[in-house]
């Protein structure tokens, strides 16, 4: 395990904490344990999901972005909007207006994510005819599931495909573009990506696959959400950007878009962190080896059902949907007759260093220890009641039992188990107090 502290958008608030169970039962990596009457998140086991942020009722779990101060840090800044911006703006009929509205924000310059998903669509397009890949082949567009892969599935992670995220390659375009045009030096120019989600955030600051990311920030869409919706309202036609990516580009924002850009049939959508699990324990378990590709949304519903996102992700899809079929219109083209292979070539598609297991879910390094370790726990667990109540602090008994094995807690810990022990207690005292009647 990486010795070195991660880096986590998803943070605790400890003032805000009561120590519910809520978050603890519904974390997908077990990454939390409630102690001392709070919260804990486990930073290695971490994958910044956001399901704590969704479902915690006292706003003690919140994501740490960047904000619009960080403009200030850049002669020259480029807004990147992921496709599921446009979502979040009810009866929405032409991107170019968030693109408009955006600009007003302070940016010098918007460059859609969208051209980078069809840049991507084309480069897993043409990576689908190598022979010889592993099945299926898993997106690495969605972090969250990456993370995911590393933690709990790493004997997937010569599935997922060698290609870079969309924003990060909408990010070398844009700068690279801009440069161009202005005669300006790439440090002079800050790319800020709007996203949906915390764990875009940390892909930034703790890249995946890559030794850096070329992103310079993150802004959650909650923060430019209440600043652009007046703006967009005021936007005159003449004023409006023209949008660049394809139809398909967009529809990205959306479960089962990118699959629909590579135009792969023999694929699986799956959105929901849940879900997910369970399609790759199928995988892990070679019963969807007849796949050829695996799209994973750790969101209901696509990125329009980020954490960070404001609109309702049934009516952002919506949208989405509808400002497919308006683009469509527009331009029919798909990502590879949109995309020259030029760009292939011009710009750095693959990922520049290998994804590495997350060690987090190892009893111990030495397998001969780990193997002691998990004899020991099985012996806890088939001494425990089974019920996974999270009252322990632990989520179910068989974490409450690993967590004893490495020394995080203690039997008595279990309230089922202190009870039983009071209860033996009791009735030995009620003898003694017979005996000596006696």
């Amino acid at each position: 395990m990486d010795e070195k502290r991660r880096y986590h958008s998803v943070r605790l608030d400890k003032e805000l904490c009561k120590g519910c169970t809520n978050c603890l039962m519904h974390c997908p990596t077990e990454a939390i344990r409630v102690r001392k009457g709070r919260a804990h998140i486990l930073d290695e086991r971490c994958i910044d999901c956001g399901e704590c942020i969704r479902i915690c009722d006292y706003h003690a779990k919140v994501a740490v972005t960047d904000t619009l101060a960080e403009l200030k840090l850049f002669r020259y800044k480029i807004a990147l909007p992921a496709p599921s911006l446009y979502g979040q703006f009810r009866g929405l009929a032409d991107v170019g207006v968030v693109l408009a509205a955006l600009k007003r924000l302070g940016f010098d310059d918007v460059f859609e994510v969208a051209r980078g998903a069809d840049v991507v669509a084309r480069a897993i397009a043409e990576k689908l005819r190598e022979p010889g890949l592993p099945r299926p082949l898993i997106s690495s567009a969605c972090p969250t599931v990456v993370r995911l892969i590393q933690v709990r599935f790493p004997d997937l992670i010569p599935n997922i495909v060698d290609i870079r995220q969309p924003m990060e390659v909408a990010a070398d375009m844009a700068r690279a573009e801009f440069c161009k045009a202005h005669d300006c030096r790439p440090e002079q120019v800050g790319v800020f990506f709007i996203t949906p989600c915390p764990a875009k955030m940390t892909a930034i600051t703790s890249p995946l696959g890559q030794k850096k990311s070329s992103v310079s920030s993150a802004i959650s869409m909650m923060e430019v959400y209440g600043l652009l919706r007046p703006l967009i309202s005021k936007i005159q036609q003449e004023e409006k950007l023209a949008g660049t990516s394809t139809s398909y580009g967009i529809g990205w924002a959306a479960s089962s878009g990118e699959t629909k850009s590579i135009f792969q049939e023999n694929a699986l959508c799956v959105d929901g962190i849940q879900n997910c699990i369970r399609v790759l324990e199928e995988i892990e378990n070679n019963k969807l080896s007849d796949l050829t590709f695996f799209e994973g949304n750790a969101c209901t519903g696509g990125c329009v059902g980020g954490p960070l996102t404001f609109e309702n992700n049934y009516v952002a899809k919506n949208t989405i949907r509808k400002l497919v079929a308006n683009a469509k219109e527009k331009n029919a083209q798909t990502p590879q007759q949109s995309v020259p292979a030029s760009v292939l070539n011009k710009y750095d598609l693959r990922l520049d260093v290998p994804i590495e297991p997350n060690g987090a879910m190892k009893l111990d390094d030495d397998i001969s220890i780990a193997m002691q370790k998990l004899k020991r726990m099985n012996e806890i667990i088939a001494d425990l009641p089974g019920y996974d109540c999270g009252s322990c602090g632990s989520p179910t008994c068989r974490a409450f039992a690993e967590d004893i094995v490495l020394g995080y807690a203690k039997e008595m810990e279990c309230i089922h188990k202190l009870k039983d022990k009071l209860k033996a207690m009791a009735e030995q005292m009620v003898e003694l107090a017979q005996e000596k009647r006696e």
